[in-house]
């Protein structure tokens, strides 16, 4: 397993001392020193998250405010303790599916993960609306995708092909009647319509679980990877199209 490191930041009068220690066994790793007008100029850290309606975060009671830092004491722990973040969007949406998108500047002692960050202190630098529109937009893109594996092993339900169409065509037309036409039929309508707040997750692994019929291993983690990475890329497409909050 990856051991995971945090920075413990100590400052004096011209230099600064940065010390590296292992957050299992508690052993020093290394330490620097640097001059305090080079650390000036180090780039900032800058990540992702979601926040829910209010500039709240998904758990507890921290309301956020632009370009405010918000800080938290004790020891880090990754999903237990500290303020949670993402390096891209579409990681932070798999784990908090909310309204608001925050770009968040970091700073302090750390804990980084692949697909996920805990930090001492944050600040909200930039925030854009998510919809309700934008998570079903996501949802179609993503059933479209997985759509022709179904209907190749099941060529004669058209249940999930007829739910895509009916979402699309509220989207395109939100009457009351096409409202009830995409709410109509069957599960896979209800989630599409009602924007299936994972949706992007859950298309991927409706794709690995139905390329699973496929002839070996290799083939089903191809599939998987393809399919995540289209809706990454259309994640990213939404994300450059969103209102900024200002």
């Amino acid at each position: 397993m990856k051991e995971i490191t945090f920075v413990k930041k100590i400052f004096s009068v011209s230099t600064i001392k940065i010390q590296r220690w292992c957050d299992h066994c508690g052993k020093k790793l290394f330490e620097v020193n640097i001059d305090y007008k080079l650390f000036k100029f180090m780039k900032k850290h800058y990540a992702w998250k979601f926040l829910r309606t209010g500039f709240k975060s998904e758990n507890g009671n921290l309301k956020w405010k632009m370009n405010k830092w918000n800080k938290v004491d004790g020891y880090l722990s990754i999903c237990c303790w500290g303020l949670h973040c993402s390096k891209e969007p579409y990681q932070a949406f798999s784990f908090v599916q909310g309204e608001i998108l925050a770009k968040v500047e970091c700073r302090g002692k750390s804990i980084i993960q692949e697909d996920k960050e805990c930090w001492e202190e944050q600040r909200v630098v930039k925030a854009y609306k998510w919809t309700k529109k934008d998570s079903v937009e996501l949802a179609i893109f993503s059933a479209k995708l997985v759509l022709p594996i179904f209907e190749k092993k099941y060529p004669d339900d058209k249940r999930p092909r007829q739910a895509i169409e009916a979402v699309v065509k509220y989207l395109k037309n939100p009457t009351k009647k096409n409202q009830l036409a995409a709410y109509a039929g069957n599960a896979a309508t209800y989630a599409a319509a009602n924007a299936a707040a994972n949706a992007a997750a859950y298309a991927a692994y409706a794709a690995a679980y139905a390329a699973a019929y496929a002839a070996n291993a290799a083939a089903y983690a191809a599939a998987y990877a393809a399919t995540i990475k289209k809706i990454i890329k259309q994640f990213n497409k939404q994300v450059k199209k969103l209102e900024e909050i200002k």
